[in-house]
């Protein structure tokens, strides 16, 4: 599963500039393969950090300057009442946004997200222009 998740953001992102995941925790699996495949740096964040390679953050108020300039934002598992804070985070820096939820969460967000079945990776996306549509 965690390959086909991977291979998903490896096929439509791999023209981005910066990709970030959020709440990395200790699993860096996805981070590892999409730096191997995409020859790029991948910002992992979390509010505490289990490895060096990953930056320091509070979810709850952000440092924009870790974000800015990120096509895609992504967390693996977060709890639900992350949710509405990711999604915040992914609209105020303009970028694209994939939540893969427990298989027994609900995704908890204003903004409706489509359900993506992509191989044996199912999770829930965002895109940043959809989201803009609901500022209008």
């Amino acid at each position: 599963m965690w390959n086909d998740f991977s291979d998903y953001i490896i096929k439509n992102y791999n023209d981005s500039s910066k990709i970030v995941e959020v709440g990395a925790g200790s699993f860096l699996e996805v981070a590892l393969n999409l730096q191997r495949h995409l020859k790029m740096d991948i910002t992992m964040t979390d509010i505490k950090p289990s490895h060096e390679c990953i930056l320091q953050d509070d979810i709850g108020n952000p440092d924009l300057k870790i974000y800015k300039d990120a096509s895609l934002i992504y967390s693996i598992r977060p709890p639900e009442e992350l949710h509405p804070l990711i999604m915040k985070l992914a609209d105020d820096v303009g970028a694209d946004l994939i939540i893969k939820p427990l298989s027994t969460d609900f995704i908890n967000t204003d903004k409706k997200m489509k359900l993506i079945n992509y191989k044996k990776a199912i999770f829930y996306k965002m895109c940043y222009d959809e989201m803009a549509e609901f500022k209008r």
